[in-house]
């Protein structure tokens, strides 16, 4: 990824020298920094980032953020002015060795380019990749901060001679782990999963009768948790005797909630990746991974075919109603997003706020690879994330109107040259539909919230689409969207899908209709 610049031109010529480097141009260092975290997820491989110095490398800042929670692999190749430049005024030059701060798994700042130094190149790349990819830790983002001196044209030499094997890189495998030294014995297992569990992984619990609650990025988990768990009644057939943890948290309150009020023995296994603990409820660390074949692992099968019961109610009542009509509102939005996705094997990016979680909550399981910024949990770059993992093959993203506002800039460049087909779902119902459900929205004046919550903007946001060269569109019902999120991703380049859904407040309402209906449903069927 190489972003224009003056002072990183040696870097940006060396890797232009390079046929075997896949390179992108962007013009806007925040997008281009959100683009390679979602080539990153993609590809699932280190992705390098150049910039120039001064307020270019600053606006790799919130990228950084991300990728150091949600342990993406980045190579942040950020170049610099010599020491004699610094604190004398000289243009573009800010203290960039502190910038990212902990945030970054390695800094190295070499000093000024000579090329005496060169023997030394190959094993500081070494370090770099090593550590961002994670091969003995978590992987995560690295900063190396290279000074060049004028004059910063020149012809790239050969690569520097590397070890006598001629192996470029200490990569180091990562077997796969043996089961956790846990006696589970046919127990009631609750498994709660999410950023950083692979669908593997995922299996492997739901076969040794574990029942997996996922979020919106799990592959195969159970589906309609949380609107099961509104249900005092349900709640209190289905409490676990055992719950496992495993990488991120998923969205809902109303799971982490109930985790506190059953409290009963929580495990956390870090083999994974990080296990997300905000509420300190895991009380041990064991070292593993599930593993179907363990006998000792064996779940009690009765517990999860209740839970199986359960979610293939709700999903019955979720398809009749929409059998009823061909409006749209952002549940089915969410819905027909996840169906399409797996039905025909597209990534999918998920957005913050309403999105991921109407998808964790009111769709079918994840049938594809499903990615969500969730390290920081921010609206920032989403669009540029969808672009970067839909780059040079087919991708959908879900987003909400206020996060491709706030990442318009991505649309100037695009897919970029790597073409590709990218669908953009927008759920546009003017403004922050999350604060809707939040104390903000009852307990301040309306004009008051408007104003600092639920901001509105008047934008046409298909025309937005069209203005910067991409074919955008408004649907108002399923079959318009369903014909329209084909239909784009039959052809090249990206086009953006305008989902008029009902507003906010109507949003909010029809929220607690679907709750209500799916306990009354419960109460029938018990």
């Amino acid at each position: 990824m190489v972003c224009p610049g003056s002072r990183s031109t040696p870097l940006a010529l060396a890797c232009a020298a390079r046929s075997e480097l896949t390179v992108h141009v962007r013009i806007d260092e925040r997008s281009a920094g959100f683009f390679a975290i979602g080539r990153s997820l993609a590809t699932r491989l280190p992705v390098a980032i150049i910039v120039t110095s001064g307020t270019a490398a600053a606006e790799l800042h919130a990228a950084v953020a991300e990728a150091d929670l949600a342990n993406v692999p980045l190579l942040v190749l950020t170049a610099d002015r010599p020491p004699e430049l610094h604190g004398v005024g000289a243009p573009q030059t800010i203290v960039q060795r502190t910038l990212y701060g902990a945030m970054v798994r390695r800094f190295e700042e070499p000093g000024v380019a000579r090329l005496e130094a060169s023997p030394s190149w190959r094993s500081l790349a070494n370090r770099l990749w090593c550590d961002a990819a994670g091969t003995s830790g978590d992987a995560g983002p690295v900063q190396l901060n290279a000074a060049f001196v004028e004059p910063l044209i020149g012809s790239a030499f050969e690569i520097p001679r590397g070890r006598d094997d001629g192996s470029p890189w200490r990569i180091v495998a990562k077997a796969r782990m043996a089961a956790p030294d846990v006696a589970v014995n046919e127990q009631r297992v609750l498994a709660v999963v999410g950023q950083g569990v692979d669908a593997g992984i995922i299996s492997q619990c739901r076969e040794l009768d574990w029942v997996v609650l996922g979020d919106a990025t799990a592959q195969g988990s159970l589906s309609y948790f949380d609107p099961l768990l509104r249900d005092d009644e349900f709640v209190s057939t289905v409490t676990p005797d055992l719950i496992v943890r495993l990488g991120g948290l998923p969205a809902s309150k109303i799971l982490q909630e109930q985790m506190r009020r059953w409290g009963v023995r929580t495990i956390g296994l870090p083999g994974a990746g990080p296990v997300d603990d905000p509420d300190g409820q895991v009380s041990e660390l064991v070292w593993g991974l599930p593993d179907s074949s363990a006998a000792h692992l064996r779940g009690d099968p009765a517990y999860a075919q209740m839970w199986r019961t359960a979610s293939r109610s709700v999903g019955e009542y979720l398809q009749a109603r929409e059998s009823d009509d061909d409006a749209l509102d952002e549940p089915i939005v969410a819905r027909i997003v996840v169906e399409l996705s797996g039905d025909l094997g597209v990534p999918l990016v998920v957005g913050s706020s309403m999105p991921v979680r109407d998808v964790e909550w009111w769709s079918a399981p994840r049938r594809s690879d499903t990615f969500a910024n969730r390290g920081v949990n921010g609206i920032d770059g989403v669009v540029s994330t969808v672009f970067g993992v839909s780059t040079a093959q087919r991708g959908i993203g879900l987003i909400g109107d206020v996060t491709l506002l706030h990442d318009v800039s991505g649309l100037v460049d695009g897919l970029g040259e790597g073409g590709g087909s990218c669908v953009l779902v927008v759920t546009d119902n003017h403004g922050g539909g999350i604060f809707s459900f939040l104390p903000q929205a009852t307990s301040l004046a309306h004009e008051r919230f408007e104003k600092f919550f639920g901001t509105p903007r008047p934008h046409d946001i298909a025309a937005i689409a069209r203005a910067f060269g991409h074919a955008g569109s408004n649907v108002h019902s399923r079959s318009e969207l369903r014909h329209a999120i084909a239909q784009g991703l039959s052809e090249t380049g990206v086009t953006v899908v305008v989902a008029r859904v009902p507003g906010r407040s109507e949003n909010v309402a029809i929220h607690d209709a679907l709750n209500g209906d799916i306990q009354g449903r419960r109460g029938r069927v018990n």
